[in-house]
């Protein structure tokens, strides 16, 4: 079943294809999935994802103060991450681990977009930064990128204790008693899910929150939100290429009231049986998820967990990567400003 996202993520993202779809098609049979721009999937399970976003290289303008590096963390899945190590006279910055978008299907800790906002989010709040590049479905569906996020943390914790020569560069400035998890879309998803599973795990690491922009989570029943903006063009995310997104990443014959998913589909009390970060929700206002985030947040409320949350107005979803327009950077500088009053806390 062929679906549509927006014909380009923003006016300044232009598709430039590399092949040819005919010989594809003859090579590995019809498309059975696809959400145009992004990912085409074949009757053999051939995947394409065409270069909408450049990947790019850790380097950055000197301007920024920022040091910038790329580290493989697990060599069997080849799950790697991006470093942001502020140059400042801190001697002990707090670490965000964070976790891209894309719907669990594309998307990369090289995007050009997600570098230079990782990039600026790190000297604004001055905050190292690990930008974890967790495989992908449909190769790999749930809960492949779980696993991913979890792998990392424990990483992260094994530097700290064994004190790694290698690892000091980041390792001797960062504060371990002052972490935070954090993504975008899908990466907010991974966050939330990995908090939900860390227990005891990661002693003596200290996680001290979870940074959710715009998480994607969905439900077999629609919300307000979902029903009548389903179909905008002012947003990077549409109603079908929302399912299209589900139906590739969730396990085979999982709905999307799958806890993976839907974390309210049993309702509200299984989140008290949680323990969960203190929390901050991102909203936009335009972003089909919105009604859905704000049900969460509303749930981890009334379920007795630490949670804030802020709507971001006359923007949708992932304006902070994708939109160069003046309100969105507007709103981007509120978001980082927020965050770093959060992380503060």
């Amino acid at each position: 079943m062929r679906t549509k996202v927006m014909a380009a993520l923003t006016s300044s993202l232009r598709l430039s294809p590399q092949y040819n779809s005919k010989d594809y098609e003859q090579h590995h049979g019809f498309v059975v999935e696809e959400i145009e721009g992004l990912i085409k999937v074949h009757i053999d399970g051939h995947v394409e994802r065409p270069q909408i976003v450049p990947c790019v290289t850790p380097a950055l303008s000197p301007e920024l103060n920022v040091i910038s590096r790329d580290i493989v963390i697990d060599h069997v899945t080849n799950t790697w991450a991006r470093f942001y190590v502020p140059i400042c006279h801190k001697q002990k910055l707090p670490l965000l681990i964070y976790f891209h978008g894309g719907g669990f299907c594309v998307g990369s800790a090289a995007w050009s977009c997600y570098h230079e906002f990782l990039a600026r989010l790190s000297t604004t709040v001055e905050c190292m930064i690990i930008s974890v590049n967790y495989r992908l479905a449909p190769e790999n569906p749930l809960p492949a990128p779980y696993d991913d996020g979890l792998k990392a943390l424990i990483w992260v914790k094994n530097q700290m204790i064994y004190n790694y020569e290698a690892s000091k560069w980041w390792t001797k400035k960062c504060n371990f008693s002052s972490v935070f998890l954090a993504g975008d879309s899908a990466g907010a998803n991974i966050a939330y899910n990995v908090a939900t599973k860390v227990g005891a795990k990661l002693r003596p690491l200290s996680l001290k929150g979870l940074i959710l922009i715009q998480p994607f989570f969905g439900g077999e029943v629609r919300t307000v939100s979902e029903k009548c903006m389903g179909q905008s063009h002012g947003s990077a995310l549409n109603l079908t290429a929302s399912d299209a997104y589900w139906r590739l990443a969730l396990p085979s014959g999982a709905d999307r009231d799958h806890p993976w998913c839907n974390p309210l589909a049993k309702g509200y009390m299984t989140l008290k049986e949680l323990k969960l970060l203190p929390t901050l929700v991102c909203i936009s206002e335009t972003d089909i998820l919105k009604d859905r985030n704000l049900e969460f947040c509303d749930a981890l409320g009334k379920a007795g967990q630490r949670v804030e949350y802020v709507v971001y107005k006359g923007v949708g979803h992932a304006f902070q990567i994708l939109s160069k327009s003046q309100v969105s950077k507007s709103r981007t500088n509120e978001m980082m400003a927020r965050i770093n009053s959060f992380m503060a806390l």
